[in-house]
């Protein structure tokens, strides 16, 4: 079991990574002293798949504990299900002295990471992701929310868990959708970090769909790492943590236009293109440095297949994201792997531009 440490002045905590390390989840909370009332909240797909290792982890604790199980697709990343959490917490007879426990993707963690940010003004919780695309990114980091009125993560707060467990088990059963949804973060950090996991993560796009452990496990403990020495630097996302957005300001956009059926790390792979696109086209890497960053992206071209995308709605979403100022749109953007602009304007016209030719790479429905 490797063991990350991210190390925050004040919310600082450790990240698990091993094989089968789930049952473990009990003597962490032990040896860190956490509160023994626990409160579980698991996604329902993975409680069908996993139900006899989470049972087993409810019958052998010796204190308080309770089980929610709740759908989670982003439909279901709002009030109500914030309130359903409350509500059995509440019927429970649970109180400041409660440690939550959220056990699915990104959707459950972020709910969850929100109701214990708020929950009696706050209580202990902890992170096990059981998507790659939660165990890469989402799961780190502190970021909780819901959407609201067709806006994507726009009400929340920053939140850190007090420990995350990820147990590269849960991978196994993940579908290519699935996966293909977690690539999405991983070639994002692909450009983010260095020349070196660039490669990497190009040359191992197919063991990652095999599911192959130790693929998971490198890729998982580069990432995490990358992350986390981000957060430390920039906990609240006042500057140098917005690289993390490298292509979301366009993947938020997509998503909400197309309903939902593009998953958020395919996503993520079309707001890269269009990302890569708008760099190039605003003067920030050349023709040539664009087709060499268009090699990984052209990987997907035939996975994603996206819906049509009307441009003055997709602009009009991006100008509600949350991180914008003054009404302008701020992009995240690339002049080279490892080399990230942040708060990057641009006029109508290049967004078109980048929309038509960043959508244009995939297939259409």
């Amino acid at each position: 079991m490797k063991t990350i440490n991210i190390n925050l002045p004040q919310n600082g905590y450790d990240i698990y990574i091993g094989n089968g390390i789930i049952k473990q989840v009990t003597k962490k909370i032990k040896s860190l002293d956490l509160k023994k009332n626990l409160f579980f909240v698991v996604d329902k797909n993975v409680y069908e798949l996993y139900s006899s290792q989470i049972d087993l982890l409810i019958k052998n604790y010796k204190g308080k504990v309770n089980l929610l199980v709740v759908e989670a697709s982003e439909k279901f990343k709002s009030f109500k299900t914030l309130e359903l959490i409350y509500k059995n917490l509440l019927e429970n007879d649970y109180s400041r002295d409660t440690l939550l426990l959220a056990i699915g993707g990104g959707i459950i963690g972020d709910i969850c990471g929100f109701a214990a940010a708020t929950f009696s003004r706050g209580i202990q919780s902890v992170q096990i992701p059981t998507t790659l695309l939660s165990t890469v990114d989402s799961s780190v980091g502190g970021k909780t929310g819901i959407n609201f009125s067709n806006t994507k993560n726009i009400i929340g707060t920053f939140n850190q868990p007090n420990f995350v467990l990820i147990d590269v088990n849960f991978l196994k059963s993940l579908s290519k959708e699935e996966l293909l949804s977690g690539l999405g973060e991983i070639v994002k950090y692909a450009f983010l970090t260095n020349i070196q996991f660039y490669k990497y993560v190009k040359k191992n796009i197919n063991e990652v769909y095999s599911k192959n452990p130790k693929t998971f496990t490198k890729i998982i403990e580069e990432t995490v790492r990358f992350k986390g020495d981000v957060v430390i630097s920039d906990e609240k996302e006042t500057g140098n943590r917005k690289m993390l957005n490298l292509g979301h300001t366009f993947a938020h956009a997509f998503e909400v236009e197309t309903k939902f059926e593009l998953k958020h790390g395919q996503a993520v792979i079309v707001g890269i293109a269009s990302s890569l696109f708008l760099s190039f086209k605003i003067g920030l890497i050349s023709k040539l440095k664009l087709d060499e960053l268009l090699e990984l992206i052209y990987i997907f071209k035939d996975e994603i297949r996206i819906g049509r995308i009307n441009f003055d709605n997709a602009i009009s979403i991006m100008q509600r994201d949350k991180k914008n100022k003054d009404g302008k749109i701020k992009f995240v953007l690339i002049k080279d792997i490892g080399n990230i602009l942040i708060d990057v304007e641009a006029n109508r016209d290049d967004i078109i531009y980048s929309l038509e030719n960043g959508i244009g790479v995939f297939k259409w429905k």
